[in-house]
């Protein structure tokens, strides 16, 4: 089943092939060609959902209102959205955790859904509603999914309505448990190759991942509302929010960024070792994911950790030559 596909008594939602065409924007490749047809399918639903629910939280779908009324959320976005460039209004954060209570409600669809279908009665369950969700049954069904990271991925972005700074560098970790672990984590089990081990290396790896990303977002999360960069480090730098308001960074945000990217790096390092714990075309799709993430480390370097100027974007052809390093060495 497609990540697209849906049971034909479920309305179709326009802004789900959208959702799904934002994969080709990240810093790593989400389903690439070199994996088997069923895995880039079963990739593409996970990010599917993902991206769906960041969406959600962010203010970000192409239809909010069809989205609500899809999962069935009562609950209205503002007639007159507030300014992008600024935090949102109370009434748009109270219209952003009913949609993601919406969702919820829907993943308890999924599982019940599979749940039934494993026990042959799968006529009966009150099937999901969004058509990215629908594309997360059969999942469930092959590789015996848990609802526990799908939950994490929407409790982050409940977390990111409520908490708009970081007190600490453990503080931002452990918002890291919630909305970057849980992927790495059902792409092993999607590969059947979970153990303690690999998820351990994996969450680093997924960490270290999104350290990274807020390095590259620096500006456009400031823009709404949200500074990633824990408080206790611009305190050590000297920065401060207005720092961070400039169109470009001054020596002490420099510094402050120079630091967080030997940070970032040293996650990557850490969780590095899981390509050299399997083989084939997994191990191709977890070093691209890990070159993903040094080769954006590369790109803030290069731009001399001005991340407020412009959005450091990692160069393709260095991602794709570090992506075969680590293929070959395993780290």
């Amino acid at each position: 089943m497609s990540a697209s596909a849906q049971p034909s008594e479920t309305p179709v939602n326009p802004s789900a092939g959208q959702t799904l065409e934002k994969a080709g924007a990240e810093n790593f490749p989400v389903a690439p060609f070199f994996l088997p047809a069923a895995w880039r399918g079963d990739l593409m639903a996970v990010y599917g959902f993902a991206r769906l629910v960041d969406d959600a939280g962010d203010g970000d779908l192409a239809d909010p209102a069809a989205t609500a009324r899809l999962l069935g959320v009562e609950r209205t976005p503002p007639a007159t959205p507030s300014d992008q460039s600024g935090p949102p209004t109370a009434q748009e954060t109270a219209f952003r955790l009913a949609l993601l209570d919406g969702l919820e409600r829907d993943l308890d669809r999924v599982f019940e859904t599979a749940l039934r279908n494993a026990g042959g009665s799968g006529a009966g369950a009150d099937r999901p509603r969004h058509p990215l969700l629908s594309a997360l049954v059969p999942l469930v069904d092959r590789h015996g999914l848990t609802p526990e990271p799908f939950r994490r991925l929407i409790e982050a972005n409940r977390v990111d309505q409520t908490t708009a700074r970081y007190a600490t560098y453990d503080d931002l970790i452990g918002y890291c448990t919630l909305s970057a672990d849980p992927v790495g984590r059902l792409v092993l089990a999607i590969a059947g190759v979970s153990t303690p081990e690999r998820i351990e290396l994996s969450d680093a790896v997924c960490s270290g991942l999104q350290v990274v990303e807020h390095l590259q977002d620096v500006a456009e999360d400031l823009s709404h509302g949200r500074i990633y960069l824990p408080a206790e480090d611009l305190a050590r730098f000297g920065v401060t929010e207005a720092d961070l308001a400039a169109p470009s960074a001054n020596g002490a945000v420099r510094e402050l960024i120079a630091f967080e990217v030997e940070r970032a790096r040293t996650l990557l390092d850490r969780g590095a070792p899981l390509v050299g714990t399997v083989r084939g075309r997994l191990r191709l799709l977890l070093a691209g994911f890990t070159a993903g993430g040094y080769a954006a480390l590369a790109a803030v370097e290069d731009a001399g950790y001005d991340v407020l100027a412009q959005q450091a974007k990692p160069d393709r052809r260095r991602l794709a030559a570090r992506a075969a390093a680590i293929f070959a060495k395993g780290r």
